[in-house]
Formats: C-alpha cells, structure tokens, sequence
C-alpha cells in the first residue's frame, strides 16, 4: 500500500488558498480533480515533499501559461523556416535556439512534478515514481527530440554550416508542443471565469489561422523546389520570386491559401504543375472539413446563446393563440404576458432546475441566506424558535410577480400563504361589482394567511403594486412543521390574534365571522390552554361562524374536525357546526344537542350509512344527527 509519504489528496491543496503556491479560485480546477470514493482526506499532511512541485501550484501555472507564448511562436516558426530557409539560419536562429532553452528547462521541471494517479486519485510524490513515469511515457521522447537544436548539433560536430532540407521538416517536431495549447483551451473551457462563447471563438480562428499559414508555407515550400521555378504558381506571376523578399513571398503565400480556404477560387494564383494539383485538392477536401467544423461550432454557440430567447418567443405566441382562441379579456391578457416576461427575465435569478440537483443541506444553506431575516421579520413568526425558523425558511419557494398581478384572488381555495421579499402589494375586495382598495404591504408582510388558518376562501384579493418578490408555503407543508411544536404554535396563535385586532375597521368589516370571534380568542383564554395543540384553538364550519368546542378536546391530542347537521341528509341543506370528534358516541350525541339545539339518536353520512363506530370517521366528514 503506497504511504501517505508518497501519496496525498489533491483536495487539501485546492482549500488551502492563501499560500502562494496553491489555487485561489476553484473556477479554474478541472473536473478531473476527485479523491476516489473511500478516501480519506488528512489534513494533518498538506505539505509537499521536499522538491516536488504541485500540477496546480500557481507559480507553476504561470510557467505553464508562458511556455503557451512560446508554442505560438513555435507554431508560426516551424512551417515558415520550412518554406524560407533563409531565416532558418539567419534571424530566426537565435530566438529559435532561446525558445529551445526554455523548453529544456520544463523537461527538467518535470521530473519534480507530482501527477494524479488516475485509479486512486492520489496525488504522487515520490521522486523516482514522478521520473519513471515521465521517461517511459512518449511525452518524454518526443520533448527531447523537438527541443534539441539538431542543426546546431550537427555544425558542431562537422563543421558543415549547410542548411539541409532535413533540418527543415526536424524542425516541425515543434508542432508537438501545440498540445499545450489544446490542454490551455480545455482548462479556459472549465473556467467559469471566462466567457464559454469566446474561448470557443478565440480556439476557432486559431485553429483557422494556423490551417492558413501551414498549407501556405508548405505550398511555397512546394515551389522553391520545384526543377522549372516558371512552371510553378507563383512562378507564373512573379519572376524570379527566390530572389524577391520573404515577405512578399509570405503574402502571396496566405493569399493563395486563404483564397483556396474561403472557396472564393479568384483563379489569379492557381496550380500549374501536378504536385501542386495533388496538394490542391487534399487541401481542399480538409478545408470541407475544417469548414463543417466551423460552421458547426459556430452555429452551436449562436443557437446556445439564443435558445432561452427561442424558447421565450414560442412560449408568448402560444399565450397570444391560447388568448385569441378563447376571447380573453385584454387585462387578463396582459398578465399573462408580463408573467411569461418575466419568468424568463428571472430564470437566472431563480435557476430552480440548479438547486433541484444540489443536496437538501446546500438548497437549505441558501434559503438560509436568502430568506431567513425575512422570515424572522414577519409578524407571524417572531419568537418562535430557531429551529423552526431553519425549517420555514428551508421550505420557502422564491417568486416573481410583474406589476399590476394579482397573486390572491378573493374566493379561492387557499392553499398557499407568500412574504412580500421586495416590492408592493394591494390588498383589494371586490363589493357590489367595484373593486375596493383597502390597504398597502410592504417588505416582511404577510398574505393569505387569515384564508388558511380557518381554512375559508380567502377574503380578499392581492395585487401587485410593482415588480415583486415573494416567498410561498404551502398550506400542507406548513400544518407539518408547526403540529409537533407545541410552544411555537402557540407563539403564532398569539400573534396571528394580536395581528387581527390590529387590523383596519374597514378590513374587519369585510369579514364578518373575524369580528364575531375575536372576543373568544383572546391571550387569556390562549394561555389559559397552553398544552392544546394550536390547530385546535381556531374552529370553523360551514357558515363561517366560530363555536369554542374545547372543552371537549384532549389537551395536546391532535383528534379530527367534522361537520354535523341536525335533519337527515335528505331532508335539504343547511349550515352545520364545525367540531373535534369526541371520544365516544354518547359525548358526540350530547355535544351535538348543545350546539345544535335539539337530541338525537342516530348519526349518519351524507349517503345515508349508519356511523356505529367513530374510528371509522375520517377528518372534515358529514355527519347528519336526527
């Protein structure tokens, strides 16, 4: 088993950024970079071994960012001495021989660098380990071979100073080197640092200016050593054109090449002899595929960078159809629109398929920061315990409403209570076919509560004044996390009264059954029952009159609510009494003379079913006593 001498995790060496020698931003760590499962990070080994250099130092990324300036000019070089052996030997030598110099040097860097091994993702240290596997790998053989100076070599050793056409295709080993451009352009891929859509653009006309530049060198090339220098395609338009300036040969050279790239096929410079017709056409059959490739990626990132736009444009045609087809009012119209507007604005603010794939503890830390102070600021909420608070705030769904929106109608179903994040909301009532206003919210204020904690359709209408943001939870999910906390429940039933007793007089007004009960409900009577569930504390029925039924309730038993009627269940429909089911038959039957006015002995459903046992029973049940 390999130590932890001479094996680590890379993991401690990406956290620990503030040392010069290690990574600042993960941005710019490959995806590659992961322990194997079953492995153990040990922070109490994060040091390096003496002489051993980490792949994702930053000094040694900066190197490496370097010697890509140098493979750019050996990509140029190499194929341009091949063409012009003038200043093979001549200008180009010494900066050749210097680019050399530090080619060498990373050869011997990289015997001390550690590499991933790649079937326990550990990083190695060992010394002889890091050289064995440099020397037998081909990375090793093709780096000194396209870093010696050969030519140079072979003067010294023969005093021959010819430059030999040999020398010129050795010295296009170089082009090995393009690797560190390709590795460069994958890791600037990975690098959210950097726009996807422009590393990409820069990588292509690379890829096109090096195609350019090879294929015309090598044209030239093709030229120079032809037997008739006139019966070549330069030839025909320039004479004597070995004797003209390199630069005016180069330019005549990507000329052609481009020219025969783009298709465009002028027909000034065109092959004469059959060498030049064979290069021609494989030339030619590459630039289709260099062009597909092209096109391909090019259209990729358009039609990436447009598709949300696509699929917006879509999503409204649709909505304008879906409001011609049914005679829509034009209002009702225009939310829509502005709704599907700004989904889209907002996607990247929501990201909601994002947080679907990230684990429960990391969506929770972000509702955390995101919605917990509003939360804690809400009326409702305040002095209940952190723990519940951390739930809440976890389970808080973020929207956005355009202006003029409404979120609440009056008379829906609630099922949903929101927090205003941002923004402003209206609280209208529509009365005798005209729509009232009757107060503002603002930041932290809460809606649509009053309509689910008595379980009625909601009183009012809510509309956005301008640009939203709210949070929701359900109904469902709500009655979940508050039932097992009974001191928190009762925190909330104080408040929620408090909040109700402080509403407007013209707010009350328009709910006839609050103003009815708010004397029952009082701090006294709450804190007199301390013990009983919250749920309990609030009771409805069907004509939205409250009736205490308490007394007959089991102190912090969650026990079920029925309807009960006092006529058959054919005998017509009146309103019926919300109450907790009793423990027995006998205490609903005195429970429902008290409430109803009258005795019975028989107790049925709605389908004329006998009730002999009340176990049977299932929440919000009809019952018809008679």
């Amino acid at each position: 088993m390999t130590s932890w001498t001479e094996t680590t995790s890379p993991l401690p060496l990406l956290f620990r950024r503030r040392s010069s020698g290690e990574i600042r931003n993960l941005a710019s760590v490959s995806s590659s970079i992961l322990p194997a499962f079953g492995t153990v990070v040990d922070e109490g080994h994060l040091q390096l071994k003496k002489f051993v250099i980490a792949p994702y130092d930053r000094r040694y990324r900066w190197w490496q960012a370097f010697l890509v300036l140098l493979v750019i000019y050996s990509a140029w070089a190499s194929p341009f001495e091949l063409a012009f052996k003038k200043v093979a030997t001549g200008s180009l030598m010494p900066v050749d021989l210097v680019v050399d110099a530090f080619f060498a040097v990373d050869i011997v860097l990289t015997f001390f660098v550690a590499y991933l091994d790649k079937s326990t993702y550990l990083l190695v240290l060992d010394h002889k380990k890091i050289a064995l596997r440099y020397v037998i790998s081909i990375y090793f053989a093709m780096d000194v071979v396209s870093t010696l100076p050969i030519q140079l070599i072979y003067r010294m050793f023969t005093g021959n100073s010819h430059y030999a056409q040999v020398f010129g295709f050795l010295n296009l080993l170089r082009l090995w080197r393009l690797r560190r451009v390709s590795e460069l352009f994958k890791r600037l891929e990975k690098d959210t640092r950097f726009s996807y859509f422009w590393i990409r653009y820069i990588k292509l006309i690379c890829v096109t200016l090096f195609a350019v530049h090879s294929a015309g060198c090598f044209y030239f090339w093709m030229a120079t050593h032809h037997k008739t220098l006139s019966n070549t395609w330069i030839g025909t338009q320039v004479n004597d054109f070995e004797h003209k300036s390199i630069w005016l040969c180069y330019t005549y050279s990507i000329y052609w090449a481009t020219v025969t790239l783009t298709t465009v096929g002028y027909g000034d410079l065109h092959a004469v002899n059959s060498g030049e017709k064979i290069f021609s056409i494989f030339y030619m059959l590459f630039n289709i595929g260099l062009f597909a490739y092209l096109v391909g990626n090019m259209t990729n990132l358009v039609v990436h960078s447009a598709v949300r736009t696509l699929f917006m444009r879509d999503a409204i045609n649709e909505i304008f159809r879906y409001a011609r087809k049914n005679r829509l009012p034009e209002g009702l119209k225009e939310q829509m629109l502005a709704h599907m507007q700004l989904k889209f604005k907002t996607a990247e603010l929501q990201q909601e398929e994002v947080l679907e794939d990230l684990p429960k503890a990391i969506r929770s830390s972000i509702s955390q920061h995101l919605f917990r102070r509003t939360v804690e600021k809400t009326y409702l909420f305040k002095g209940v315990s952190e723990h519940l608070t951390v739930q809440l705030a976890s389970e808080m769904k973020a929207e956005y409403f355009p202006p003029k929106f409404d979120i609440i109608l009056q008379n829906e179903i609630p099922t949903d209570f929101y927090i205003l994040v941002f923004g402003a909301l209206d609280v209208l009532q529509y009365k005798n076919g005209t729509e009232q206003f009757l107060s503002k919210l603002g930041s932290a204020d809460l809606v649509g509560e009053i309509g689910v904690f008595f379980n009625t359709p909601q009183p009012f209408t809510v509309r956005t004044k301008k640009l939203s943001q709210v949070i929701r939870i359900s109904h469902h999910h709500f009655k979940e996390m508050v039932q097992p906390q009974n001191e928190d429940g009762m925190i909330m039933i104080k408040n929620f009264i408090q909040h109700l007793k402080d509403l407007k007089q013209e707010m009350l007004q328009e709910i006839p059954f609050l103003t009815e009960s708010l004397d029952e409900l009082n701090i006294e009577h709450i804190q007199a029952n301390e013990n009983t569930q919250y749920n309990e504390l609030v009771n409805f029925h069907g004509d939205t009159n409250m009736e205490e039924t308490n007394e007959t309730s089991t102190p912090g038993a969650i026990t079920l609510r029925v309807i009960i009627h006092g006529h058959h269940p054919d005998e017509g429909d009146t309103n019926g009494k919300l109450i907790h089911l009793p423990e027995s038959m006998e205490d609903l039957l005195r429970l429902a003379e008290k409430k109803l006015g009258k005795r019975g002995s028989t107790v049925v459903m709605g389908d004329g079913s006998q009730v002999e046992e009340l176990d049977a029973l299932r929440d919000n049940d009809h019952l018809f006593i008679f």
